[in-house]
Protein backbone atom coordinates (compact mmCIF):
# COMPACT_ATOMS: atom_id res chain seq x y z
CA UNK A 1 0.00 0.00 0.00
CA UNK A 2 1.21 3.53 -0.69
CA UNK A 3 1.10 5.65 2.28
CA UNK A 4 1.51 9.97 2.05
CA UNK A 5 0.31 12.77 0.21
CA UNK A 6 -0.32 13.99 -3.63
CA UNK A 7 -0.54 17.80 -4.69
CA UNK A 8 -3.04 16.85 -7.46
CA UNK A 9 -3.98 19.57 -9.27
CA UNK A 10 -8.27 19.38 -9.97
CA UNK A 11 -8.75 20.16 -13.66
CA UNK A 12 -12.34 21.83 -14.22
CA UNK A 13 -14.61 19.99 -15.26
CA UNK A 14 -14.02 17.09 -12.46
CA UNK A 15 -15.74 16.33 -9.11
CA UNK A 16 -13.30 16.14 -6.22
CA UNK A 17 -14.48 12.95 -5.94
CA UNK A 18 -14.00 12.57 -9.84
CA UNK A 19 -10.42 12.96 -9.09
CA UNK A 20 -10.26 10.39 -6.03
CA UNK A 21 -11.61 8.01 -8.30
CA UNK A 22 -9.00 7.86 -10.54
CA UNK A 23 -6.38 8.14 -8.30
CA UNK A 24 -7.46 5.02 -6.71
CA UNK A 25 -7.60 3.29 -10.56
CA UNK A 26 -3.94 5.02 -10.65
CA UNK A 27 -2.50 3.41 -7.51
CA UNK A 28 -4.53 0.45 -7.32
CA UNK A 29 -6.25 0.25 -3.96
CA UNK A 30 -9.30 1.92 -2.05
CA UNK A 31 -7.37 3.85 0.46
CA UNK A 32 -7.64 7.35 -0.83
CA UNK A 33 -9.65 10.49 0.08
CA UNK A 34 -8.68 14.56 -0.67
CA UNK A 35 -8.45 17.22 1.85
CA UNK A 36 -11.48 19.90 1.08
CA UNK A 37 -13.85 19.60 -2.17
CA UNK A 38 -13.59 21.72 -4.90
CA UNK A 39 -16.48 22.09 -7.03
CA UNK A 40 -16.60 21.13 -10.51
CA UNK A 41 -15.70 24.48 -11.97
CA UNK A 42 -13.31 25.22 -9.82
CA UNK A 43 -9.61 24.27 -10.63
CA UNK A 44 -6.39 23.97 -8.51
CA UNK A 45 -4.72 22.17 -5.28
CA UNK A 46 -6.60 19.00 -4.40
CA UNK A 47 -4.50 16.88 -2.03
CA UNK A 48 -4.83 13.43 -2.07
CA UNK A 49 -4.04 11.17 0.76
CA UNK A 50 -3.18 7.63 0.62
CA UNK A 51 -3.34 4.71 2.42
CA UNK A 52 -2.34 5.75 6.23
CA UNK A 53 -2.14 9.54 4.64
CA UNK A 54 -5.88 9.69 5.25
CA UNK A 55 -5.70 9.99 8.85
CA UNK A 56 -4.16 13.09 8.22
CA UNK A 57 -6.24 15.54 6.30
CA UNK A 58 -7.91 17.07 9.39
CA UNK A 59 -4.57 18.78 10.00
CA UNK A 60 -3.81 19.24 6.16
CA UNK A 61 -7.62 21.06 5.89
CA UNK A 62 -6.32 23.19 9.49
CA UNK A 63 -3.44 25.09 7.45
CA UNK A 64 -5.97 27.48 5.72
CA UNK A 65 -6.25 27.73 1.73
CA UNK A 66 -5.45 30.55 -0.89
CA UNK A 67 -7.95 31.02 -3.76
CA UNK A 68 -7.48 33.76 -6.52
CA UNK A 69 -10.83 34.34 -8.58
CA UNK A 70 -13.29 36.89 -9.84
CA UNK A 71 -16.32 38.40 -8.22
CA UNK A 72 -18.74 39.72 -11.29
CA UNK A 73 -21.44 42.89 -9.63
CA UNK A 74 -24.49 43.00 -12.23
CA UNK A 75 -26.25 39.72 -11.55
CA UNK A 76 -26.84 36.91 -8.93
CA UNK A 77 -27.58 33.28 -9.51
CA UNK A 78 -29.35 30.36 -8.09
CA UNK A 79 -25.63 28.52 -7.47
CA UNK A 80 -23.69 32.10 -6.73
CA UNK A 81 -21.62 31.08 -9.35
CA UNK A 82 -21.96 31.00 -13.30
CA UNK A 83 -23.93 27.79 -13.70
CA UNK A 84 -27.04 28.63 -11.54
CA UNK A 85 -29.81 30.63 -13.10
CA UNK A 86 -29.88 34.38 -12.77
CA UNK A 87 -32.45 35.38 -9.84
CA UNK A 88 -31.56 39.15 -10.10
CA UNK A 89 -29.92 41.95 -12.45
CA UNK A 90 -29.08 45.48 -12.01
CA UNK A 91 -27.32 46.86 -14.55
CA UNK A 92 -26.91 50.69 -14.43
CA UNK A 93 -24.90 51.02 -11.05
CA UNK A 94 -22.49 52.99 -10.90
CA UNK A 95 -18.81 50.90 -11.19
CA UNK A 96 -16.88 51.04 -7.79
CA UNK A 97 -13.84 52.65 -7.54
CA UNK A 98 -10.46 50.83 -6.18
CA UNK A 99 -10.71 52.64 -2.82
CA UNK A 100 -14.45 50.93 -2.53
CA UNK A 101 -13.21 47.43 -3.64
CA UNK A 102 -10.84 47.76 -1.32
CA UNK A 103 -13.30 48.73 1.74
CA UNK A 104 -16.04 45.96 0.32
CA UNK A 105 -13.40 43.12 0.94
CA UNK A 106 -11.50 44.28 4.01
CA UNK A 107 -15.07 44.43 5.67
CA UNK A 108 -14.69 40.47 5.52
CA UNK A 109 -11.23 40.20 7.03
CA UNK A 110 -11.58 38.90 10.40
CA UNK A 111 -14.29 35.90 11.95
CA UNK A 112 -18.01 35.99 10.70
CA UNK A 113 -20.74 34.04 11.01
CA UNK A 114 -21.71 32.38 7.05
CA UNK A 115 -24.65 30.52 5.27
CA UNK A 116 -23.82 28.03 2.79
CA UNK A 117 -25.82 28.06 -0.23
CA UNK A 118 -27.64 26.13 -1.25
CA UNK A 119 -26.27 24.40 -3.97
CA UNK A 120 -23.53 22.82 -1.60
CA UNK A 121 -22.39 19.45 -0.17
CA UNK A 122 -23.39 20.49 3.67
CA UNK A 123 -25.76 17.79 5.27
CA UNK A 124 -29.04 18.84 6.55
CA UNK A 125 -31.01 15.48 8.11
CA UNK A 126 -28.93 13.11 6.28
CA UNK A 127 -29.41 14.96 2.67
CA UNK A 128 -26.79 17.62 0.76
CA UNK A 129 -27.99 20.92 0.62
CA UNK A 130 -27.96 20.62 -3.08
CA UNK A 131 -30.21 17.65 -3.10
CA UNK A 132 -32.99 20.23 -1.24
CA UNK A 133 -31.91 22.61 -4.29
CA UNK A 134 -32.31 20.59 -7.05
CA UNK A 135 -36.16 19.29 -5.82
CA UNK A 136 -36.91 22.61 -5.16
CA UNK A 137 -37.22 22.03 -1.66
CA UNK A 138 -36.18 24.79 1.33
CA UNK A 139 -34.37 23.54 4.33
CA UNK A 140 -32.85 25.40 7.24
CA UNK A 141 -29.17 25.83 6.74
CA UNK A 142 -26.59 25.68 9.28
CA UNK A 143 -24.41 28.43 10.35
CA UNK A 144 -21.26 28.25 10.53
CA UNK A 145 -17.79 30.61 11.87
CA UNK A 146 -15.23 31.27 9.11
CA UNK A 147 -12.35 33.03 8.84
CA UNK A 148 -10.64 35.32 6.78
CA UNK A 149 -6.99 36.31 6.92
CA UNK A 150 -7.01 38.30 3.57
CA UNK A 151 -8.77 39.26 0.97
CA UNK A 152 -7.89 42.04 -1.43
CA UNK A 153 -8.09 42.89 -5.33
CA UNK A 154 -5.48 41.92 -7.83
CA UNK A 155 -5.28 44.04 -11.00
CA UNK A 156 -8.00 46.32 -12.25
CA UNK A 157 -11.61 46.00 -12.38
CA UNK A 158 -12.90 45.27 -15.80
CA UNK A 159 -15.86 47.50 -16.74
CA UNK A 160 -18.42 45.71 -19.67
CA UNK A 161 -20.68 48.79 -20.28
CA UNK A 162 -22.76 46.53 -22.69
CA UNK A 163 -23.56 44.31 -20.51
CA UNK A 164 -24.15 46.15 -17.54
CA UNK A 165 -21.27 44.68 -15.39
CA UNK A 166 -17.96 45.23 -13.14
CA UNK A 167 -15.54 41.86 -12.88
CA UNK A 168 -12.92 42.23 -9.75
CA UNK A 169 -9.98 40.21 -9.37
CA UNK A 170 -9.10 38.85 -6.02
CA UNK A 171 -7.12 36.55 -3.79
CA UNK A 172 -8.21 35.39 -0.56
CA UNK A 173 -6.58 33.52 2.19
CA UNK A 174 -9.66 31.55 4.37
CA UNK A 175 -10.02 28.60 6.60
CA UNK A 176 -11.73 25.57 6.58
CA UNK A 177 -15.22 25.46 5.33
CA UNK A 178 -15.77 28.55 4.28
CA UNK A 179 -17.39 29.20 0.72
CA UNK A 180 -15.66 31.86 -1.79
CA UNK A 181 -19.05 31.77 -3.86
CA UNK A 182 -20.64 33.14 -0.87
CA UNK A 183 -17.85 35.59 0.13
CA UNK A 184 -18.69 36.72 -3.50
CA UNK A 185 -22.20 37.47 -3.14
CA UNK A 186 -22.12 38.70 0.52
CA UNK A 187 -19.18 41.83 -0.62
CA UNK A 188 -21.99 42.69 -3.60
CA UNK A 189 -24.55 42.77 -1.34
CA UNK A 190 -22.47 45.37 0.95
CA UNK A 191 -22.58 47.63 -1.57
CA UNK A 192 -26.23 46.80 -2.60
CA UNK A 193 -25.64 45.17 -5.73
CA UNK A 194 -26.33 41.36 -7.10
CA UNK A 195 -23.11 39.40 -7.41
CA UNK A 196 -21.84 35.91 -8.47
CA UNK A 197 -18.42 34.19 -8.16
CA UNK A 198 -17.48 34.48 -12.20
CA UNK A 199 -13.96 32.35 -11.44
CA UNK A 200 -11.77 30.79 -8.77
CA UNK A 201 -8.72 28.62 -8.25
CA UNK A 202 -7.19 27.39 -5.58
CA UNK A 203 -3.80 28.27 -5.27
CA UNK A 204 -2.46 26.84 -2.29
CA UNK A 205 -3.85 24.05 0.38
CA UNK A 206 -2.40 22.04 2.88
CA UNK A 207 0.83 23.43 3.00
CA UNK A 208 1.07 22.89 -1.04
CA UNK A 209 0.99 25.72 -3.43
CA UNK A 210 -0.29 25.41 -7.32
CA UNK A 211 3.79 25.43 -8.45
CA UNK A 212 3.49 21.97 -6.61
CA UNK A 213 1.06 20.19 -8.41
CA UNK A 214 0.84 17.01 -10.63
CA UNK A 215 -1.60 16.36 -13.26
CA UNK A 216 -3.66 13.11 -13.54
CA UNK A 217 -1.68 12.72 -16.82
CA UNK A 218 1.26 13.14 -15.43
CA UNK A 219 0.62 10.67 -12.36
CA UNK A 220 -0.71 7.79 -14.60
CA UNK A 221 2.33 7.77 -16.54
CA UNK A 222 4.61 7.82 -13.60
CA UNK A 223 3.10 4.70 -12.46
CA UNK A 224 3.41 3.10 -16.10
CA UNK A 225 7.27 3.72 -15.77
CA UNK A 226 7.45 2.77 -11.79
CA UNK A 227 8.26 6.35 -10.81
CA UNK A 228 4.73 7.14 -9.12
CA UNK A 229 6.98 7.36 -5.51
CA UNK A 230 8.20 11.07 -6.63
CA UNK A 231 4.91 12.74 -6.39
CA UNK A 232 4.53 11.34 -3.44
CA UNK A 233 5.14 13.23 0.04
CA UNK A 234 5.38 11.77 3.41
CA UNK A 235 2.44 11.80 5.61
CA UNK A 236 4.66 13.96 8.21
CA UNK A 237 4.69 17.07 5.72
CA UNK A 238 0.96 17.41 7.10
CA UNK A 239 2.44 17.81 10.71
CA UNK A 240 5.14 20.08 10.23
CA UNK A 241 3.84 22.39 12.45
CA UNK A 242 3.95 20.11 15.39
CA UNK A 243 6.90 20.15 17.70
CA UNK A 244 8.99 16.36 16.61
CA UNK A 245 10.40 14.11 19.39
CA UNK A 246 12.75 11.48 19.17
CA UNK A 247 12.36 7.96 21.34
CA UNK A 248 14.15 5.39 22.74
CA UNK A 249 12.88 1.74 21.27
CA UNK A 250 11.75 1.27 24.67
CA UNK A 251 9.65 4.44 24.73
CA UNK A 252 8.13 3.68 21.09
CA UNK A 253 7.20 0.27 22.61
CA UNK A 254 4.98 1.99 25.37
CA UNK A 255 3.71 4.27 22.56
CA UNK A 256 2.49 1.88 20.81
CA UNK A 257 0.62 0.56 24.11
CA UNK A 258 -1.13 3.82 24.28
CA UNK A 259 1.36 4.39 27.02
CA UNK A 260 0.69 7.98 29.13
CA UNK A 261 4.25 9.43 29.09
CA UNK A 262 5.92 12.06 32.05
CA UNK A 263 6.57 15.67 29.94
CA UNK A 264 9.48 15.18 31.96
CA UNK A 265 11.39 12.60 29.74
CA UNK A 266 9.83 14.25 26.92
CA UNK A 267 11.23 17.55 27.70
CA UNK A 268 8.67 19.55 26.02
CA UNK A 269 5.30 21.18 27.32
CA UNK A 270 4.18 21.72 24.24
CA UNK A 271 0.03 21.45 23.64
CA UNK A 272 0.47 19.06 20.82
CA UNK A 273 3.96 16.85 19.91
CA UNK A 274 4.37 14.17 17.12
CA UNK A 275 7.02 11.39 18.50
CA UNK A 276 8.49 9.85 16.18
CA UNK A 277 10.63 6.48 16.30
CA UNK A 278 11.56 6.34 12.67
CA UNK A 279 10.07 7.86 9.35
CA UNK A 280 7.49 5.26 9.20
CA UNK A 281 6.54 5.25 13.31
CA UNK A 282 4.76 8.39 14.54
CA UNK A 283 2.20 9.14 17.36
CA UNK A 284 0.29 12.51 17.74
CA UNK A 285 0.12 13.34 21.55
CA UNK A 286 -1.87 16.32 23.73
CA UNK A 287 -0.18 17.48 26.85
CA UNK A 288 -2.50 17.01 30.01
CA UNK A 289 -1.34 20.04 31.98
CA UNK A 290 -2.80 18.87 34.89
CA UNK A 291 -0.89 15.76 35.14
CA UNK A 292 2.09 16.93 33.42
CA UNK A 293 2.16 14.00 31.24
CA UNK A 294 1.29 13.81 27.54
CA UNK A 295 -1.75 11.28 26.23
CA UNK A 296 -2.65 9.70 22.84
CA UNK A 297 -4.51 11.55 20.10
CA UNK A 298 -3.24 9.87 16.82
CA UNK A 299 -1.11 6.66 15.75
CA UNK A 300 0.38 7.33 12.30
CA UNK A 301 2.56 3.82 12.47
CA UNK A 302 2.63 2.96 8.51
CA UNK A 303 0.56 -0.99 8.18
Amino acid sequence: MINGIIPLYKPLGLTSFGCVSKIRGIVHQKKVGHSGTLDPNVDGVLPICLGNGTKVVDYLMATGKTYRGAITLGFATTTEDLDGEIVAEQHDFKPLTDAQIKTGLTHFIGSHIQTPPMYSAVKVNGRRLYDYARHGETVKRPQRTIRVTDFYQIGESIVDWNAGTQTIFFEVDCGKGTYVRTLAVDFGRYFGLPAVMSQLTRIASGGFDIQQTVALETLEDAQQAGQLDQFVYPIDHALHAFAHVDLTAEQWMQVQHGAFLPASDLQTTEAEIVLRYNSSDKALYYYDESHQRYKPQKMFSLE
